[in-house]
């Protein structure tokens, strides 16, 4: 087996550093997410969990360490070609387009795709029904709920195998939180996708986390797998 097929699957992120001119955000990060599990990401308010994400998905160049996902070094690599990889972000604030139809906001994810594969899975549609119902509605006219649905529907257009959630339950009502949680657990069963969660809503994060790390001043300070999790030490690092 060569090394990239042995690697198939597997998000590695190791001793990253970013800063933001003399700024140093990220301080030798070392993060691993593999298809088939949720890694849950946890942290206090700007500890760097965004800042991580968008240097996974090319936002942000990294001053040091090594982004590799499939055996490939990122390196470089403008986001528009690492969505060609198969790697899509939830952003926070969910950042769909208010103008444009649900339609239309979904048919946005299509753009790394070609021929055949452009259209709309209905896989979609079975996770979140709601979208199906209003195509039409323009993407500001659905509640902060459905909107968030949306920007998952919208990642998902585009078949990742790498999935990044950006704090996907904030100001969300506790019923669609749970959709948003089954949708998750889904996916994950189904096997042919990694995922990393940001979350702050200790309970989601846990339940769905196979791997998990928290967050402090930039650096990674706990990890392990979900067996490994000792709460107490957990919820300690996530109060004010």
């Amino acid at each position: 087996m060569d090394a990239e097929n042995s690697e198939s699957g597997i998000l590695k992120v190791q001793g990253v550093e970013l800063k933001y001119g003399a700024a140093q955000v990220l301080r030798g990060v070392e993060l691993e997410a593999r298809k088939g599990e949720v890694m849950s990401l946890m942290g206090r308010n700007g500890v760097g969990k965004t800042t991580l994400l968008r240097a996974i998905v090319g936002y942000h160049p990294i001053s040091a360490g090594t982004i590799t996902w499939q055996g490939e070094q990122l390196g470089t690599m403008p986001p528009y070609e690492r969505a060609r990889r198969g790697i899509a972000i939830v952003p926070q604030g969910r950042e769909i387009f208010p103008l444009l139809t649900v339609a239309e906001n979904l048919q946005t994810g299509l753009a790394p795709l070609s021929g055949d594969k452009r259209q709309i899975d209905d896989e979609i549609f079975t996770l979140f029904p709601v979208l199906k119902s209003m195509l039409r509605r323009r993407g500001g006219d659905l509640s902060g709920g459905q909107q968030q649905q949306l920007a998952i529907g919208r990642a998902l257009v585009m078949r990742p195998r790498l999935l990044v959630l950006d704090e996907p339950t904030e100001g969300i009502q506790p019923s669609i939180i749970k959709d948003i949680g089954r949708a998750i657990d889904y996916l994950r069963k189904k096997g042919d996708m990694a995922i990393v969660l940001v979350e702050q809503y200790f309970e989601f994060a846990r339940d769905l986390a196979d791997r998990y790390a928290v967050m402090d001043r930039g650096q990674v300070v706990l990890s392990g797998t979900r067996a490994q999790m000792v709460e107490s030490d957990v919820l300690r690092r996530l109060s004010v």
